[in-house]
């Protein structure tokens, strides 16, 4: 018995020692963000965040030609360390040591300075020249690769693909993308913006990629960071750009800051028990209670997305430099920030101006959710009306999706119809630059377009003139993946009712809609009619259209006309917003199509001729080009 707890005292001591052996051998730091950097960047200061076991406790030295510590922050818990380095213009790329010592343990760790392989002036942005195809990852297309037996690694929440499940995820992923860039390519748009596809380890699932856990990685089950600029790098030698999806309000509940937060202030109420109240007028309320701006900006987004607390200035230079990190290595041409609006303002505006600081002719459009113009207006740069410069230079044109099906469709109200239309551009005036306002009819938060499949070719009059004004008018416009086969449908009992798998992207479909002969008779000619209409917009009417004023003339009798010009070239564009021929005078479009003008229509391919009366079929779409 003695011998027996002898050597279970003996197993105890030595099991004892081992632990203590092996957390001497465990290294001080398990990561640092962001993974690498360059030099020649505009900003010389460059935040590290280190994490490890009281590493906070740790000394820090740094022995690399021009780069010094120029502070150490330990910002509350015990396992991470925040340090400044600053580096000089003649600072060289390779392997920075950085020496940890904590007690008797030393570690070396050799951080990577690149060279960087860009001019910031080589980084173009997006704009009124192109059309950007929003596409859901997980619902566009699935590529099997030999690396998607890795779909799961390191993940905590390795949650399988159902495509019954209107709500979880479907297994699309980037090379799925990648595969099918020639058909985007022929169909005609310039941009592609892809949904979130950084890291979302949830135990919902989170297919749609809006609850970051791990902001330098890319989702493994959409592929990896490799695939990611792969897909960038395909793209941008067939002439198309890449927006990519970000998400700085808050970030998914399971990301590790919150089992372990930097600091009690790294997210707000990190008690997790106050929503937000989703009401943005709050941000520009005069009348404004403390209350009602808290719940706005500072309470959570859902249960499942705390809000992250962009005042504090470590977590800010954290946000800011990892979008800097996803430009420079993946060469992306502009940002889309989610729930802009929900964040701290001053905060973003400081994000905004220093990554336009790093890429003068970056792009960055912002998510604000408005029915009305002014909201809209308030955020984008320069505004009149906002004592902060946001320094953002797009924002989203929300008043003409939500309003835009009972536009192109109502003809009960002679104040409705296409008359909405022209009393919202009439509001631009709001705005400090018109032409860098995002338009769409529909996205992958909304209903779309379409309630349902139209029934012939005669039901596809609203959308044609929907989508050529879309395509026409002024602003940058976005397509949703799929318009071009008429998906429909409303996000009623689940947002996956709008979200829903392109035909053809997912081994095993019956049906293929990448290809003609996978396309119903209704959908091709669909197709056909988009794809004209992109093609002629990026090919010669693309400066036109980009660059050139903006004339219209008030809805008489359903017929809406308008008219963009550059110099000596224009191009005119006639809707009849009735479902019946109308036979109008044109009298008071003599200003810009005198009778006995002939110009080439861009729909019917035929000569037109301008004359004091004209008849309009049902519908009628008339592109009027003068060059």
């Amino acid at each position: 018995m003695i011998l027996k707890k002898l050597s279970l005292i003996s197993l105890g001591l030595a099991t004892g020692a081992a632990s203590l052996m092996a957390a001497k051998k465990a290294p001080l730091v398990n990561s640092i963000e962001p993974p690498y950097w360059w030099t020649g960047m505009a900003c010389d200061t460059l935040q590290l965040m280190v994490n490890g076991p009281g590493i906070a406790d740790a000394e820090v030295s740094v022995s690399y030609p021009g780069v010094t510590i120029a502070d150490e922050v330990n910002p509350g818990s015990p396992n991470y360390k925040i340090l400044y380095l600053t580096m000089s213009p003649e600072t060289q790329p390779g392997k920075v040591g950085l020496e940890f010592t904590l007690g008797k343990r030393h570690e070396k760790v050799d951080y990577e300075l690149r060279q960087r392989d860009r001019k910031p002036e080589e980084y173009t942005g997006f704009d009124a020249s192109d059309v950007l195809y929003l596409i859901m990852p997980d619902r566009f297309a699935r590529t099997e690769t030999a690396d998607s037996k890795k779909q799961y690694e390191g993940l905590e929440y390795a949650v399988a693909p159902d495509r019954t499940d209107h709500n979880g995820r479907h297994g699309g992923n980037i090379r799925g993308i990648t595969d099918h860039l020639d058909y985007l390519d022929s169909l005609g748009v310039t941009a592609i913006w892809v949904c979130p596809v950084l890291e979302n380890d949830m135990p919902g699932g989170s297919y749609h990629g809006y609850a970051t856990t791990d902001y330098y990685r890319i989702d493994p089950r959409f592929g990896s960071n490799e695939e990611w600029q792969e897909l960038i790098r395909q793209a941008q030698e067939r002439g198309m750009k890449v927006v990519m999806d970000m998400i700085f309000n808050h970030s998914g509940s399971n990301h590790p800051w919150m089992k372990d937060m930097p600091s009690h202030d790294w997210y707000n109420h990190p008690e997790g028990d106050e929503m937000t109240n989703f009401r943005l007028t709050t941000v520009h309320d005069p009348y404004v209670s403390d209350y009602d701006l808290d719940h706005t900006v500072n309470a959570w987004f859902v249960p499942s997305m705390p809000d992250l607390n962009q005042r504090n200035p470590h977590l800010m230079k954290y946000l800011i430099q990892n979008s800097i990190w996803w430009v420079e290595s993946s060469k992306i041409n502009g940002i889309r920030m989610d729930t802009y609006p929900y964040a701290d303002m001053a905060g973003m505006a400081r994000w905004a101006q220093e990554v336009k600081r790093e890429y003068p002719d970056f792009n960055i459009v912002g998510e604000c959710w408005y029915a009305n113009e002014a909201g809209s207006a308030f955020w984008q740069s320069g505004s009149k009306t906002n004592p902060v410069d946001t320094h953002l230079p797009t924002v989203m044109d929300f008043f003409l999706t939500i309003n835009g099906r009972k536009a192109f469709t109502d003809q009960t109200d002679p104040w409705s119809g296409l008359n909405a239309v022209y009393d919202h551009l009439a509001q631009d005036f709001l705005f400090p630059d018109p032409q860098k306002i995002l338009t769409f009819l529909d996205n992958h938060d909304t209903d779309r377009f379409l309630p349902e499949m139209p029934a012939d070719s005669a039901a596809l009059g609203p959308w044609k003139q929907a989508v050529t004004f879309l395509l026409t008018s002024r602003g940058i416009p976005q397509i949703y993946y799929g318009t071009e086969l008429l998906m429909n449908g409303s996000k009623e009992g689940s947002d996956g009712y709008v979200r829903r798998d392109f035909p053809g992207g997912f081994p095993g479909d019956a049906t293929d809609a990448f290809t003609p002969e996978g396309r119903t008779p209704l959908q091709n000619e669909a197709w056909n009619y988009l794809s004209r209409l992109l093609n002629w917009r990026r090919g010669a009417a693309n400066e036109v259209i980009a660059k050139g004023s903006l004339k219209h003339f008030m809805p008489q009798n359903g017929i809406y006309a308008y008219q963009r010009r550059l110099g000596d070239k224009t191009v005119t564009v006639l809707l009849n917003g009735n479902d019946t021929p109308q036979k109008v005078t044109m009298e008071r479009t003599l200003e810009v199509l005198p009778y006995g003008t002939r110009q080439h229509d861009i729909i019917s391919g035929r000569e037109i001729e301008i004359t004091p009366e004209m008849e309009f079929s049902p519908r009628q779409v008339m592109i009027l080009q003068n060059f």
